[in-house]
C-alpha cells in the first residue's frame, strides 16, 4: 500500500487563491496536470487536486487502500476516511473498470458538486491507474497461479515450486492454506471483495514472508492464502490474525476461516486446499471459527470424496437432505432445522421440542414428513445413519439450509445455495 500523506496546515494550498470560484481555475488544472506529468507522485497529486477543487480530499483505491490524503487538520482527514455524513464521494474509472474513488468535503462549508470535478476525477483516476498498475498485475499474477494449484490446473510439483518461488513464495519447507470468507449482511457498494484480499494479506506478511493470496469466489468474499510455513504453528497464528482483522476491518459483516495441515512439498498443496475449504465449511455452517482441518472430526472422513469426487457427495445430498431443504424453501417450513435439533438430542423428541421452541406433536409431524419426503425414517438406526452423513456432505459441500441452527449466525435473508468448489 501506498504511504499516506496528510497536508499540514502550513502546507495546505490557499483556499481563495486556489478556489475555481475565485477565478483560477484554470491555474488549478495546470498545476494539477503538472504535478502528474512531473512524477510528483500521489500525495503532491492529492494537493494539488484540493487546490483545484478548493476541498480536504482523500485517494482511495479500489481495494479501499489509502494512497493519499490533503488536509487541513489531523480531525479532517479523520472524517474523510471515514466517510463522514458530510463527505462526498467520487468514482475514480479508466474506460469501465473502477480504479478507486475520491472523497472530498468542500472548504468553508460551500455545498454541491465543485466546478471541474468531472475533469479533476479523470485525470486521478489516470493516475492511481498508473502508480497502482505494477503492484495491481503482480496481485494478478499471484491470483492465477493459487487458483491454478486449488483447482488442480496446475499439477506438477516442481512447476508449482518454481512458479511459486517467481512471485517471491518458498515451498522448499512446505506450506499451508487458509481460507477466509467475509459473508456482508447488507448490500455493499465498491469493490469489498478487494478489500478483503488486502485485509487478508495485511494480516500476516507483517509475520511471514511469501504469502500469496487469491479471491476464489465471484459471489462472495473468499479468499485463499497459500502460506510458506515449515510446521503447522505459522498457519494457526496466519489464521487468528487473518480472522482478528476481518472482524475489527469489516462492520456487518460474518466472518468465517478455516485451515489446513501442513503440506511437507508442492505435491500436497492441492490438498492442503481442499482440508482448508472443508474446515471453511463446516465452521461457516456450525459457527466454529477459526476452525483447523483436524478438529473437523468425523468430517475428516470426506475428504477423499469432497477432493476427488464431490460429485457422488452431491448425489447423496440429494438423495437424503436436498428434499427437505427444498421444501423448507418452498414453504418456509424448519425440516432441516429439526433433522438437525433431533439428531443432536440423541433421537428424542422432548429435548428436541425445547431447543426448537416447539410442541412434541409439531416435531412428530415433522419428523413424520422427513420420512415421506425422502424415504428415509428417522426412527431407525439406519434412517438417522443416513440422515446424519446427508447432513455431513451438506456441510462438507458448503451448502447452506433454508434456516435453522446453523443459519442463526449468519447473514439474515441470505438464500440457500451451493459454493463452487
Amino acid at each position: 500500500m501506498a504511504s499516506k500523506t496528510t497536508d499540514s496546515p502550513s502546507r495546505r494550498p490557499d483556499a481563495d487563491s486556489a478556489s475555481p470560484a475565485g477565478g483560477d481555475s484554470t491555474g488549478s488544472l495546470e498545476a494539477l496536470s503538472e504535478a502528474i506529468e512531473s512524477g510528483a507522485g500521489l500525495p503532491a497529486v492529492a494537493r494539488a487536486a484540493a487546490a483545484a477543487l478548493d476541498a480536504s480530499l482523500a485517494l482511495i483505491d479500489r481495494s479501499s487502500a489509502v494512497l493519499a490524503v490533503a488536509a487541513a487538520s489531523g480531525a479532517e482527514e479523520e472524517k474523510l476516511i471515514a466517510s463522514a455524513a458530510d463527505v462526498s464521494t467520487a468514482e475514480l474509472r479508466v474506460a469501465d473498470v473502477a480504479v478507486g474513488e475520491l472523497r472530498y468535503r468542500r472548504r468553508g462549508g460551500a455545498e454541491g458538486t465543485p466546478p471541474g470535478l468531472r475533469m479533476v476525477t479523470t485525470l486521478l483516476g489516470l493516475e492511481v491507474e498508473r502508480a497502482r498498475s505494477p503492484e495491481w498485475a503482480s496481485d494478478e499474477a499471484a491470483g492465477d497461479f493459487l487458483r491454478s494449484v486449488l483447482e488442480r490446473r496446475l499439477s506438477d510439483p516442481g512447476e508449482i515450486a518454481s512458479r511459486a518461488a517467481e512471485l517471491g513464495s518458498d515451498l522448499a519447507a512446505g506450506a499451508g492454506v487458509v481460507i477466509a470468507r467475509a459473508t456482508p449482511h447488507s448490500t455493499q457498494t465498491g469493490e469489498w471483495r478487494a478489500r478483503v484480499l488486502t485485509l487478508v494479506l495485511r494480516a500476516v506478511r507483517s509475520g511471514s514472508s511469501g504469502a500469496l493470496a487469491a479471491t476464489t469466489s465471484e459471489e462472495g468474499g473468499e479468499v485463499a492464502m497459500l502460506l510458506p510455513a515449515p510446521d503447522d504453528a505459522p498457519i494457526e497464528r496466519a489464521a487468528k490474525a487473518i480472522e482478528d482483522e476481518l472482524r475489527r476491518s469489516l462492520s456487518g459483516f460474518s466472518v468465517t476461516v478455516g485451515y489446513s495441515r501442513h503440506a511437507e512439498d508442492a505435491s500436497q498443496v492441492y490438498r492442503a486446499g481442499k482440508e482448508a475449504l472443508m474446515a471453511a465449511n463446516v465452521a461457516e455452517s456450525e459457527d466454529r471459527s477459526p476452525l483447523a482441518f483436524e478438529e473437523t472430526g468425523s468430517y475428516r472422513l470426506l475428504l477423499p470424496a469432497m477432493s476427488e469426487d464431490p460429485a457422488e457427495l452431491e448425489r447423496f445430498f440429494d438423495e437424503t437432505v436436498a428434499p427437505l431443504a427444498a421444501y423448507d424453501d418452498q414453504y418456509e417450513t424448519e425440516l432441516v432445522a429439526t433433522v438437525e435439533a433431533y439428531l443432536d438430542n440423541d433421537g428424542n423428541v422432548t429435548p428436541t421440542a425445547e431447543t426448537l421452541f416447539t410442541h412434541r406433536h409439531t416435531v412428530r409431524y415433522r419428523l413424520e414428513r422427513v420420512r415421506e419426503l425422502c424415504g428415509h425414517d428417522l426412527s431407525s438406526t439406519e434412517g438417522r445413519e443416513k440422515i446424519g452423513l446427508g447432513l455431513k456432505a451438506m456441510r462438507v459441500l458448503g451448502i447452506q439450509p433454508p434456516g435453522g441452527p446453523a443459519k442463526e449466525a449468519r447473514a439474515k435473508g441470505e438464500k440457500s445455495g451451493r459454493k463452487r468448489e
